[in-house]
């Protein structure tokens, strides 16, 4: 598999500005602006690829318990930790951070969707 910096980068802005929907929408989802908005893209697209799936793994139980809902908390408590290690980005509120999580992976979606080609 190689690397494509240009996916990579229409990803990576993807990310930010899905940020930066999600804050217009949740309140309690604060970012300053679209520099914030980058750092916090790419702070969790890593801690998605280091976290999340440990997370993942515990929360097995939980996750069949609930037919796979309790992944919209992991993914909260991803966005919560992105938020501590990001200036100029915060989450005020657990309820923010699930309502977060839930507009962010529709927003994400659907530019992957219209980008489809890309």
């Amino acid at each position: 598999m190689s690397f494509n910096m240009r996916s990579f980068i229409v990803q990576w802005i993807i990310g930010a500005l899905a940020l930066l929907g999600t804050a217009y929408f949740i309140p309690g989802f604060k970012l300053k602006n679209f520099k914030a908005g980058l750092i916090a893209a790419l702070i969790v697209g890593l801690l998605n690829w280091t976290i999340r799936p440990i997370l993942l793994f515990l929360a097995f139980p939980v996750n069949i318990l609930t037919l796979g809902l309790f992944t919209i908390v992991v993914n909260a408590i991803v966005l919560k930790i992105c938020a501590a290690l990001t200036p100029g980005f915060e989450i005020r509120s657990w309820w923010s951070a699930i309502f977060g999580a839930i507009v962010l992976a529709l927003l994400t979606n659907g530019a992957y969707w219209l980008l489809a080609g890309y």
